[in-house]
């Protein structure tokens, strides 16, 4: 039996205490300190003992605490009860573990106590009441590992998944585990048929949970959400040759046209008269919008301060760009694309370099989203040198994906380097993942095996450098 200690007060406090007293099966012992019997439920179980006395008093803690408790929780109403509370306990035992309710974003000064677990009610809230919003993903918080394994999706009308038998469902990584129709439980069987408005219970992998939500419910086309929801692109025009800046306000009005762009932002620095600048001011609409700073110098600074500030999911830069700022875009944790030479129109295909199979498959549901959006066909080159063993679960991954969105991906292995094959082909935009190992690029990677570090092999090739773990 362990000890539990609860020093509670106000109405959450006195709802919590019902719930554990209704909930509590007599296996463990639980001592109450309140500062009013108010507090208290009516029907009190027998192992529960009770007092009452303000706990911000250090000699009337100290004679509860002088038992071994197993856990503390504190649930106050007042910040400064709170703190003064747990600074009490801790003086009194240093060991023992603290769960304490924080309505007010507490910065502890003994925020370095690993066995403290602040519990942020405000998030709580805020996120289950998302979960009442149509179409969101409802993700399991308080039971197994609570980052996402575990995600509960219904099924609407005109969805793929709508009159499937499970077993022609391919389920790599993931699993539905069960199924709720009608208020009444399905165990999962092959033979089983979805149906419209059925609830799916499923687990996996987090990334890949996503995914088929995304499939599902059919959000293809919503890139550059959920990143954000609108394009920008920098203009330096005392950096920028005027054909450069053609070029890239004319991709950018491009990809704005065929991505689910709410807006395109173009930010013109250091800006020069001419018939350029009177083209781009020109573009201003209700859906471009065209920002002209004449103060600020430092492409870097607005960078940094527009995609804090605007919703931005994807930034539109030349080659010379990305390679003098690799670092700050890196920071924006958002999506960057960078133009090639031939021209956004003669695209035809989406490539996927295997390299860092994790970093590829948290990054796979965009990049389906991407080529079915701006109509590429999806190869996906899986490069083995001699020396390395083969990996075969990138390629069972994107086969999966490919039958979840219903989109065909041709698998390309080969025990040669394909950039040496790529290099020359200039109708392809190269899916990457926006790691560490693209900064660490530069002229001795050429050495490298590594597709990241080696992505300025197809600078002149356009490349979508997608976040990771953003």
């Amino acid at each position: 039996m362990k000890k539990i200690l609860i020093i509670a007060d106000g109405i959450l406090a006195k709802q919590f205490l019902e719930k554990v007293m209704e909930s509590e099966a007599g296996e463990n012992s639980y001592t109450i300190i309140t500062y009013k019997e108010e507090t208290l439920p009516k029907k009190r179980p027998e192992n529960f003992k009770f007092f009452e006395f303000d706990p911000t008093s250090f000699d009337k803690l100290s004679v509860v605490l002088n038992e071994q408790f197993f856990q503390v929780m504190l649930l106050l109403s007042n910040e400064l009860d709170a703190k003064s509370t747990y600074k009490n306990i801790r003086r009194l035992d240093s060991k023992v573990r603290v769960v304490m309710m924080d309505r007010w974003d507490l910065d502890l000064e003994e925020n370095d106590d690993k066995r403290l677990l602040l519990v942020n009610s405000r998030d709580i809230l805020a996120s289950r009441f998302k979960d009442h919003l149509p179409n969101m993903p409802i993700v399991a918080q308080n039971i197994g590992l609570g980052i996402g394994e575990i995600m509960e999706v219904s099924i609407p009308v005109g969805s793929s998944y709508a009159y499937r038998h499970l077993a022609s469902i391919e389920q790599s990584k993931w699993r539905i585990a069960a199924v709720y129709r009608s208020n009444t439980l399905l165990l999962p069987r092959p033979a089983l048929m979805l149906l419209p408005n059925d609830l799916l219970l499923m687990i996996g992998e987090p990334h890949v949970l996503q995914s088929v939500f995304r499939s599902i419910k059919r959000e293809q086309g919503q890139f550059p959400s959920p990143f954000g929801s609108s394009i920008y692109c920098l203009v330096d025009m005392l950096e920028m040759e005027e054909k450069a800046i053609d070029i890239l306000i004319n991709d950018a009005l491009l990809l704005h046209s065929k991505l689910n762009s709410n807006k395109l932002h173009v930010k013109i620095i250091n800006p020069t008269y001419s018939k350029t600048f009177e083209k781009i001011k020109s573009y201003h609409n209700h859906h471009i919008n065209v920002m002209i700073d004449y103060f600020q110098t430092n492409p870097r600074k607005v960078l940094k301060e527009d995609t804090e500030r605007m919703d931005i999911g994807l930034i539109v830069v030349m080659n010379a760009f990305f390679h003098n700022n690799k670092r700050t875009l890196f920071k924006t944790k958002l999506p960057v694309i960078k133009i090639g030479k031939r021209g956004f129109l003669a695209l035809s295909e989406g490539v996927v370099l295997n390299s860092d199979a994790h970093d590829i498959e948290q990054e796979s549901s965009v990049i389906f989203d991407v080529s079915a959006q701006l109509g590429l066909k999806l190869k996906l080159y899986t490069y083995t040198p001699d020396e390395e063993k083969s990996d075969s679960s990138l390629i069972e991954h994107f086969d999966n994906l490919s039958k979840i969105f219903g989109r065909e991906v041709d698998v390309i292995q080969s025990e040669k380097n394909p950039l040496i094959k790529l290099k020359n082909q200039d109708t392809i935009l190269q899916f990457l993942p926006f790691n560490q190992k693209v900064l660490e690029s530069n002229i001795f990677s050429i050495f490298s095996t590594n597709m990241e570090k080696l992505h300025f092999k197809l600078a002149d090739n356009y490349q979508l450098f997608i976040p990771v773990n953003a």
